[in-house]
Order: C-alpha cells, then structure tokens, then sequence
C-alpha cells in the first residue's frame, strides 16, 4: 500500500512539473502557490499579470517563495509581441527591424539588454526567438516577427539572439519547430499546413533551428503545423517523427541533436484542442518527446491545470503513456530549473538601454533615398488598422501618433478600418478622411498593405489626392513605396513608432 501511494505521489509531481500553465491576476491566487508546493514546476506569465517592472518582480518573488527553483516563463519577443511593455508598447523594435540591420552584434546586444530586463523581474525562460523563415509572405501569424526570408540570415540572428539572451541567465525557448514561416493559416485558430518535401525543410525551416541548437537554445517550442514529409496524420507537436525523430535524432541520422527541453506551443490554441481536445492533445504531446505544455493564453483556472495532471496519471495507468517518459520529461524541466539558478548567479551584464530604439532608428528604410519636406507643424495620422492576429494581442498600442503629438503638439489621429471601407466604400472613407485632415499634413500608418486590398486601394486613393502625404509602413513592406516620404520601420513597437516620428520631423533624441 505504501509502494503504491509513493508511485501515485511520484507520477502526480511529474505531472505537475511538465506543466507551464498560466492564471489571472497580478499576484499569484492562492491555487498556483499550492500547486507549486505539491510539484507544479514552472508558472506562464502574461500580459494580464503585468502592471509594471516592481510588480513583476514582487510576482516572481511571491513564487519563489513557495518553491525557490520555479521556472518563470513569458512571451517576450520584443517588438510587437510583448508582455512587459503590453500597454505602452515595446522598447524593442522585433526580428523583421533585427534582420534588416543585419548586425549580428547588435542582435545580440538587443537580446542581452531585453534578457537582463528580464532576469531583473525574476523571469527565467522566455519562449523566445522565433526562428520562422517568413517565406511566405501572406503570413498571417509570423511577419514582422521573423528575422526575415533568407534561411541563413534567419539562422545567424537566431543563434545571435540566443546567446545574448543567455548570457543574461535567461534561457531561450527557440520556436516554431519546426518552422511556421511558410503557412497562410494561423494556428490559433486552425491548423496550418505545409506541404514542403524533407529537403525543402533541411534547406529552408531547419536552417535557423540548427543554428540555434549549435548557439545552445536551452529549450524549443514546437509548432502545431501538419508536415506531410514529416507526419501525414498529426501535427508536429504530437508527432514523435518530428519531436524525437527529428528534433532529438542526432545529425548523422539526419536530425538536429537536440538535447534540452522541448516546449510545446499553446495547447489551447485550435490547431489542437478543436480536433484532440487539450486532455489527450496533452498526452500525446508528451508521449511524442515534448517535455513541457505550454496552457495559460486563454486557459488560466486551477481546474485546467488539475484536469491535465490528472489525464496525464490515468495515461500512464492506463498505459497510454510510458511512465519513463513522463520521468524524463519532469526530470528536463527540473534540469533547466537548475541551470537557470545557476546561470542567473553568474550573469552580470552591463545595462544597454537605448539598444532598442538605436537598432529601431538603424532598421528604418526611407523612399526617397534623399531630402524630403519635413514636418513642422501639428499633423493629421491616418491608421490603417487591420485586425491584430491573436499573438500580438490589441492591448498593445501601435502606430506614430503618439510619438508625432509629443514632437508636434496638437497632432491628431484616427482609426481606418476593413469594416469602415466595406460600410462606405474607398472613395467615401479617402473623401472623409481628407475632409477631417483639412490643411493639415497627413501622415498615413499602414501596416502589411500587400495582405489587405483594401488597404492598398485606400492608399493609392489618399496619395492620389494628396501626393504630399508621408506613408510608414509598419509591417513588412512588400508594396511599392507610395508617399512623399515612404517610412518602412520593420516593426510596429514603441521605439519602431519613436524613429519614425524622428525620421519624418527631423527631430532625433528629443
């Protein structure tokens, strides 16, 4: 009888500590705190749990006060994908303005500042860099968030991100292996699928994530993608062709080699739980080699975190799931707890806080390459908005506007939508849009316009109107530039809004 309660308490702390839920609120409920103390070994946090950098800090203390070796995860890319700065913006410009500098040093330096932000909060795993190759361009997931669509460059600024990130004793969790680059679904709310042959995939997806393993990426998040080369039947979070097979071969069997800890990607999200549901997906994530599930984007309760605990015990009961690879799984997560302490101890950098808004100012692409009117006087924004993907969230504010008013006191802005030109039709919203800019110099924010006609047809229509109408193309600029000046940022963050506004008045490091 005792052999038995020690085996039960034995597989239910292992599956607590394979775990990575989130929860609600800016301290942490009373539920997280006694799971912790029963094995939960590591806590995702969110937007929602972020007020500012002191809260974070007091939240990671809170924690550790219940188990001093948990591991603290966020969604930190910088850019347009921030949990620190959610309600201010980012103050760093993200992997498309990274790319297009193309200075792996600076890449770096970006990486090390961000990580040691970070680690100040008491954060100790981010699941960060995204490695995608953005070889497709109507992206509607990845974009900006690449580093770009030259395999190679991808892999260079990958492994640079890597080990600036680490050496700030925050471990990286490279994602989306094994690439989301070339899909045109979102997996947050279907299942992509990429219908790329295994060379393709050397060539092209696993370039960067090679690199990565090389830089010594503590942990990888897998992709809820279907790679027929790989797996005809299920994704590449549940596939153990792709996750053990691929990931975990050693290169001379053709795999990468990977030995750290496999992180799956939101098991919320509906690539997986509208067709597994997030019990069994959890199971057969783990059964396949990945090591940690990721829940908590829009699961955060107790009830979650007991009910996937649970299906993963009655799994290895029922012989489902071996309970030597659970043990494994518990005991990866354990490991990178440990190597966080000690990393953290170690880590030491020197504070590089204009990092961000030099690589911003470095990644802007100015058409025409040479003198242009520059703004003077209060303008008129027009944002072209479209519909924030679930990634990036609409909690996070975007745009010049803000910028342009604290330089040109009086500025105004206003919101152009897809539902506002459907409603009205492109010629009523340019001719309204005109008459409420009046005389004043218009200043249209756009981002992605080869993804939305209606936004290229708005714009043609704008600039047609008014040729003197400054265009910043906050996404990834593959239209031909229009406006007088066109402002390609790479990036839709704070300090991506701050080098254009510099850039379009003249005024730099006011």
């Amino acid at each position: 009888m005792t052999t038995l309660v020690r085996s039960t308490d034995t597989l239910t702390r292992d599956a607590l500590a394979v775990l990575q839920p989130g929860f609600t609120g800016t301290t942490a409920p009373d539920w997280l705190l006694r799971r912790l103390g029963e094995g939960l070994a590591a806590v995702g946090v969110f937007g929602r749990n972020v007020a500012n950098a002191e809260q974070l800090a007091a939240l990671t203390a809170q924690l550790r006060g219940e188990r001093e070796d948990v591991l603290v995860a966020i969604d930190e890319e910088g850019g347009d994908v921030t949990r620190l700065e959610v309600r201010g913006g980012s103050s760093f410009p993200g992997n498309l303005a990274l790319g297009t500098v193309d200075d792996t040093a600076l890449t770096r330096e970006v990486a090390r500042e961000l990580g040691r932000r970070l680690a100040g909060c008491g954060v100790n795993l981010n699941w960060a860099p995204s490695a995608d190759v953005n070889s497709n361009p109507d992206n509607p997931v990845i974009g900006v968030r690449s580093f770009g669509a030259d395999p190679q460059l991808v892999a260079r600024h990958t492994a640079a991100y890597v080990e600036g990130m680490q050496s700030s004793g925050v471990a990286a969790c490279t994602k989306h292996f094994p690439g989301h680059g070339d899909t045109a679904v979102d997996s947050h709310h279907d299942l992509p699928r990429i219908a790329a042959d295994l060379p393709t995939l050397q060539e092209r997806e696993l370039v960067p994530f090679r690199a990565a393993v090389a830089a010594g990426t503590k942990a990888v998040m897998s992709a809820h993608i279907l790679l027929p080369a790989l797996d005809g039947s299920r994704p590449a979070t549940l596939s153990p062709a792709a996750l053990h097979g691929l990931l975990r071969a050693p290169a001379d069997e053709g795999g990468l080699g990977f030995d750290g800890l496999i992180v799956t990607d939101g098991i919320e999200m509906r690539a997986i739980s509208a067709t597994y549901g997030i019990e069994h997906g959890t199971v057969l994530a783990i059964a396949a080699g990945a090591d940690a599930i990721c829940v908590g984007g829009g699961l955060s309760d107790e009830d979650t975190v007991l009910r996937l605990r649970d299906a993963l015990v009655r799994a290895v009961h029922e012989g489902e799931l071996p309970e030597e690879r659970l043990a494994d799984a518990a005991a990866r997560v354990r490991a990178l707890a440990r190597w966080t302490r000690s990393a953290g101890a170690a880590a030491a950098s020197a504070p590089a806080p204009e990092a961000g808004l030099t690589a911003a100012r470095r990644a802007l692409r100015i058409t025409p390459d040479g003198p242009f009117e520059p703004l003077t006087a209060p303008a008129y924004v027009a944002a072209f908005t479209p519909l924030a993907n679930i990634a990036v969230g609409d909690e996070t504010p975007w745009g010049v506007a803000a910028e342009l008013a604290r330089l040109l006191p009086g500025t105004e802005t206003a919101a152009y939508t897809a539902e506002a030109a459907v409603a009205t039709g492109t010629p009523a919203l340019v001719t309204g849009l005109l008459q409420a800019a009046g005389h004043r110099r218009i200043v249209a924010v756009v981002r992605d316009v080869h993804r939305h006609p209606w936004m290229a047809a708005a714009l043609t229509a704008l600039v047609a109107a008014r040729p003197d109408t400054a265009v910043v193309e906050m996404g990834v600029p593959r239209s031909l530039p229009q406006g007088a000046p066109h402002i390609a940022t790479h990036g839709a963050a704070r300090v991506c809004g701050q080098a254009a506004a510099e850039a379009l008045t003249g005024v730099i490091g006011s």
